[in-house]
């Protein structure tokens, strides 16, 4: 969807509330001391239901304490909850986390709820909708069913010249999660893809054979986003550089290099800030702000939570600022 297409505009041809479908894990991180609901999925979809941008966040959980936990952060940002399933079965996805000097270590259990998602329900929950835009990774397609049930969704949609709704994969590569395979059908669907530089390395050396460590300011990391953008048939690429910013590579030559990120005054940790970063970047292409405005606003919230502990703040007070800043700017 073209960035100047407003989302009221979208809702004029169709009496269904337009949204951003977000298809994936939502879990509980565990961190022995302390559980913090989580899931990048979830977070995206989380981050913009606080900004009040209509969302369909496509999850299972279990029929459990911590699938109550979940339920209670839906109520709390007052999603849509038709695309939210119970499992009798399987147990609410879990994450053990273990805070390390310079990062975290995560045990991503197997075979949980969100490994379970259900086409029929899915489809059901979509056909009450009109996506503007689909968001999803990998994570969730370990699961040969919910892998089914996304690309059962993403042929309901459609793709992006058909019905406007843009795919956006957020590829958030985990160690043991996924493959190779996974990630080529995933970029295939895509329209457009965010990366981080690790990710970005791992695709260099799975499509290019060239040397991972490729710097993305050099002028042969550059040439190969380039040819990702080719290969797979893409609108964009976006790769984040934490603190340093991100870069833009449009199919139609455009180059949007952002470094004007300001650092928070300190940082606590990292969680979320990838996911935050994408909520920003569906937020303003949703409302129709200018691309260069988008990334930068993107690149400043994912900093700011990195300035809180978790992904998500306790405190939806937290996004009243953002919501003042960004109207009168």
């Amino acid at each position: 969807m073209p960035f100047g297409v407003q989302v009221d505009q979208l809702d004029k041809l169709d009496q269904r509330p337009v949204v951003t479908v977000v298809f994936g894990e939502a879990l509980v991180d565990d961190f022995v001391t302390e559980q913090m609901v989580g899931g990048a999925p979830f977070n995206v979809a989380r981050n913009l239901a606080a900004f009040m941008a209509p969302q369909l966040m496509v999850t299972r959980i279990g029929s459990d304490q911590n699938g109550a936990v979940v339920r209670a952060e839906f109520e709390r940002f007052a999603m849509l909850e038709s695309g939210l399933q119970i499992d009798r079965m399987e147990e609410t996805g879990r994450v053990l986390v273990e805070r390390r000097l310079g990062g975290h270590r995560f045990v991503i259990l197997p075979k949980q709820a969100y490994d379970f998602i259900d086409p029929h329900q899915a489809l059901a929950a979509l056909a009450g909708v009109t996506p503007a835009a689909i968001y999803f990774g990998t994570l969730a397609q370990r699961g040969q069913r919910s892998h089914d049930t996304l690309y059962r969704l993403l042929g309901a949609i459609g793709a992006d010249g058909e019905t406007g709704a843009t795919r956006f994969l957020d590829l958030n590569l985990r160690d043991g999660q996924t493959d190779r395979g996974c990630v080529t059908e995933s970029l295939q669907a895509a329209d457009i893809v965010k990366v981080n530089e690790e990710e970005l390395q791992a695709l260099f050396s799975w499509f290019f054979q060239i040397d991972p460590a490729t710097s993305l300011e050099s002028e042969a990391g550059r040439a190969a986003c380039r040819a990702l953008l080719d290969m797979f048939s893409l609108e964009a690429l976006i790769v984040t550089l934490g603190h340093r910013g991100s870069v833009y590579f449009g199919a139609d030559g455009a180059l949007i290099v952002n470094r004007d990120n300001p650092a928070p005054p300190f940082v606590i940790d990292t969680v979320g800030a990838g996911d935050a970063f994408c909520a920003i970047f569906l937020l303003g292409r949703a409302r129709g702000w200018p691309l260069e405005l988008t990334l930068a606003r993107a690149n400043e919230f994912a900093g700011a939570i990195c300035a809180i502990s978790g992904a998500v703040p306790d405190n939806i007070g937290f996004y009243d600022k953002w919501v003042t800043r960004w109207r009168a700017a």
